[in-house]
């Protein structure tokens, strides 16, 4: 019965487009990246220099680095293949872990650098993922596309982080080598996965887009609505990437409690992802947003009301959980947009796909420096307790914005 299960779960993938099943593939395995690149380059230079701040502001030279790379990625596309550019990304996160490994001290200056080449390296993976997914796949089969895809990176992140915390922290605890020498062999690591992840995505048959003009400053009013809906996503972005880093390693303990409570918390999202993106339908879009809201309000007010160990293994919960329903909703709702105004405006797709990433980028200036100001002016204890909540709130505030924006798009389809 479970085989039979199996096999026709495999028959309706194998129904989708070659390049659709060669995107997923690929992204598959630089999902066993991104945990490593998400969660302990943070806690490295936590380590290193026991500075909350240090973290953040990696963080935002990352978020820097990436739309400025969306433009240079937009006029390399007019010479270089995509899948090239794409395999650029992925291998140059390697580098940028390699770049801090060598550092023999974690300054201000060289973190900003590696922020900025980590940021390089997302910006050519993310800008060519997006147009890849979207000259890939249609409305009507986004849901299980993204679904899927979210479980894989769900899977991954409960996978690998326990993986990976379990070698630094059992490596120190028995003496057989320190924790330097094991966040190099993990950056090893994420060169050999990079590289498979980049012959894969070469077996797909992909093209670029048109060569035209893709730097615009007017658009029609839906976009700007979509802008706004980034910026949100933006916020919470910041907020998901190194807040379970700071609050884990300070109340709970060290990397293998880092990637123990990851794991055990991205167990509960993957089945139900999965029956998400297989039973439900543009309609129930708006649905899984606000759930996906409403589960990350619920963690940041743990998280303030217990400020402790406990409130911090319910707020990653709570985490775990949103967030990938907010990307299985956000993503099909970004891509129906930049289709049905594509089309109206007469332009190229990569041109909502570059100047989106400047609305994320607003959003994520926006969560981090919710932090750095709370942090400045009252304590970094004080940050990290109502920063959460914080951004949850304003984050719960774009649910209007997403139901407005899907109602406008059912109306140019009538």
């Amino acid at each position: 019965m479970r085989s039979n299960l199996i096999h026709q779960e495999y028959q309706i993938y194998k129904s989708y487009p070659k390049n659709m099943r060669i995107l997923l593939m690929t992204n598959l395995l630089y999902a066993l990246v991104l945990p490593i690149l998400e969660l302990f380059v943070g806690a490295y230079i936590l380590r290193q220099t026991s500075n909350t701040s240090y973290v953040v502001i990696y963080q935002l030279a990352v978020y820097t680095g990436i739309p400025f790379t969306f433009l240079i990625n937009g006029f390399l596309l007019r010479y270089i293949k995509i899948a090239r550019l794409y395999s650029l990304g992925m291998i140059m996160s390697g580098v940028a872990m390699t770049v801090m490994m060598i550092l023999p001290e974690l300054k201000l200056a060289g973190i900003a650098l590696v922020g900025l080449t980590m940021g390089t390296s997302y910006g050519f993976f993310w800008c060519n993922r997006d147009f890849l997914a979207i000259s890939s796949t249609n409305d009507s089969n986004r849901n299980y596309y993204f679904s899927l895809e979210t479980v894989f990176y769900t899977i991954t992140f409960i996978i690998m982080p326990a993986l990976a915390g379990l070698f630094i922290s059992l490596g120190e605890l028995r003496g057989w080598f320190p924790p330097r020498f094991a966040y190099i062999t993990l950056t090893c690591a994420v060169f050999v996965l990079t590289v498979i992840a980049s012959v894969m995505v070469h077996q797909g048959n992909f093209k670029n887009p048109k060569r035209e003009r893709f730097v615009f400053f007017k658009f029609r009013p839906e976009w700007y609505k979509m802008l706004w809906l980034g910026s949100f996503k933006g916020i919470a972005q910041a907020a998901i990437f190194f807040y379970p880093i700071l609050l884990i390693l300070t109340f709970v303990g060290n990397e293998g409690s880092l990637g123990g409570i990851v794991a055990v918390s991205s167990l509960l999202t993957t089945a139900l992802l999965y029956f998400i993106g297989r039973f439900s339908k543009p309609e129930h879009r708006i649905y899984v947003y606000g759930a996906g809201l409403l589960l990350y309000l619920l963690g940041g007010t743990f998280n303030t009301i217990f400020f402790s160990a406990a409130g911090v293994l319910l707020y990653q919960m709570c985490s775990s959980l949103a967030r990938p329903l907010l990307d299985a909703a956000y993503f099909p709702i970004q891509m129906n947009v930049i289709d049905k105004l594509s089309e109206i405006e007469k332009r190229g797709k990569f041109a909502y796909i570059f100047n989106h990433e400047f609305g994320l980028y607003f959003g994520r200036l926006v969560g981090c420096m919710v932090f750095l100001v709370t942090a400045y002016v009252f304590s970094p204890e004080a940050a990290l307790r109502y920063s959460l909540l914080i951004i949850a709130v304003i984050q719960v505030l774009s649910i209007p914005i997403a139901k407005n924006l899907i109602k406008l798009m059912r109306k140019i389809d009538m």
